[in-house]
């Protein structure tokens, strides 16, 4: 009776190992097929089926990205593989030189047939937390971290001003987030080393870089004149979430960072200038007279 337990025990743990090789293999075999249909120019429109039906060009565009620069031969290791429900996940590590990214390709499955649905460049590993009771959760590196809260400021942003812009107008949605007041007396009570002028420059500089974590240059301070270099992450999102795209335009959008950053300098006694350099901007604050 133990010989033959065992024997049972044996073959079903032989069929269960190569039912779960054979669905690897299954899950290898589409993202090889993906593989070859960007190197051969096949991911079409066609082949895209995104989350709430967002738009496609940032994968069509990213697709392009991969065969211009061969990205399969910078792949780390196998892919790593996540079946949940219709959707395969495959998380991708690249790396060459100096660069190291990481990336979540996700595929939907229907009718035997995949269709590339979304990318990802960040991944919260909470598939790795310790049994409850725990209050220990994966991290994200500080700079992710970053770009997590900017992308849900920005969006609120973008919702609320959607809102206020069909009740209201846009002239009211754009007023609503004038915040020059409250902006300045954040410098003059936290910053209380300098004049109410000079001390908005310095927690500018401070509150985007530390709080907000872009990159800052002050490049110039003095009584009547400042210049301030800057990358925010909010010009970046607009390229980087497909999301954005769908709910405001590219001018409404920039238009309300001008707005926000023209009533604090001109709160703090500034005239101000801004030019654009890709996704950098320079701030040229002038004192009004």
């Amino acid at each position: 009776m133990r010989r033959l337990t065992l024997i049972i025990i044996t073959v079903s743990i032989f069929i269960s190992s190569a039912y779960n090789t054979g669905l690897a293999q299954d899950d290898l075999r589409i993202w090889n097929e993906f593989v070859e249909a960007v190197k051969n120019d096949q991911i079409t429109p066609d082949k895209i089926r995104t989350y709430d039906n967002l738009p496609k060009d940032m994968l069509l565009q990213w697709c392009k990205m991969f065969k211009e620069g061969k990205l399969w031969e910078q792949i780390q290791g196998t892919p790593e593989v996540h079946r949940v429900g219709q959707h395969v996940h495959y998380i991708v590590t690249f790396a060459k030189d100096d660069w190291k990214s990481t990336f979540c390709h996700t595929f939907l499955i229907e009718d035997d047939k995949w269709y590339f649905r979304h990318l990802e460049n960040i991944i919260i590993r909470l598939d790795k937390i310790a049994a409850p009771p725990t209050s220990e959760f994966p991290d994200l590196p500080e700079e992710k971290k970053a770009a997590v809260r900017e992308e849900i400021y920005s969006t609120e942003q973008v919702r609320l001003f959607n809102f206020f812009a069909k009740e209201k107008g846009k002239d009211f949605a754009f007023n609503w987030f004038k915040d020059g007041d409250g902006f300045l007396l954040a410098a003059k009570t936290w910053v209380p080393f300098y004049p109410p002028e000079k001390a908005f420059i310095l927690y500018l500089c401070w509150e985007q870089a530390n709080l907000r974590e872009n990159k800052v240059t002050l490049e110039k301070f003095d009584s009547n004149e400042a210049v301030v270099r800057m990358k925010p992450m909010y010009l970046q999102l607009y390229k980087q979430t497909a999301h954005l795209k769908t709910q405001i335009s590219f001018e409404d959008y920039l238009r309300l960072f001008e707005t926000i950053w023209q009533d604090r300098a001109s709160k703090a006694g500034w005239n101000l200038g801004i030019t654009y350099n890709g996704d950098e901007c320079l701030f040229n604050f002038q004192r009004k007279k």
